[in-house]
């Protein structure tokens, strides 16, 4: 007669706060969308450089690219601290880009990415609130 215990796998319950709310999944697919555009235009400013602004426009694809693959990650991983993480590093990136476009003197390049950071933002808040 065997004495030892019993070994069994046993489902991980969630707890609240790791539960995917409706504003969870909406901050998750605004970081999605975000990340996607960043890395678009990335690509877009490699296909248009040349010499020392291509192998920039190198490092910023490769950047873009990472927040993309973090931002799906989040979205599969279904997270919540993972989102806000990553929506926090994305809404970082459309500021700055914010800034850039301010000093180039580019409304679009100033208001696209301040309307994202903004939108972003109040997903995120709608997130972590609600």
């Amino acid at each position: 007669m065997s004495t030892g215990a019993v070994c069994a796998v046993q489902p991980r319950i969630r707890t609240y706060s790791e539960r995917m709310t409706f504003a969870a999944w909406t901050c998750a697919a605004v970081t999605l969308i975000s990340a996607g555009v960043s890395a678009g235009f990335a690509f877009a400013g490699l296909r248009g450089s040349t010499g020392a602004a291509r192998t920039a426009s190198k490092y910023g694809l490769a950047r873009s690219l990472a927040l993309l693959i973090t931002a799906i990650a989040a979205l599969v991983a279904a997270r919540p601290a993972f989102i806000v993480a990553i929506a926090l590093a994305m809404i970082l990136v459309q500021a700055f880009d914010t800034v850039v476009g301010v000093t180039i003197r580019d409304r679009m390049k100033t208001y696209g990415p301040a309307g994202l950071a903004v939108a972003h933002a109040a997903a995120l808040v709608w997130m972590l609130v609600g």
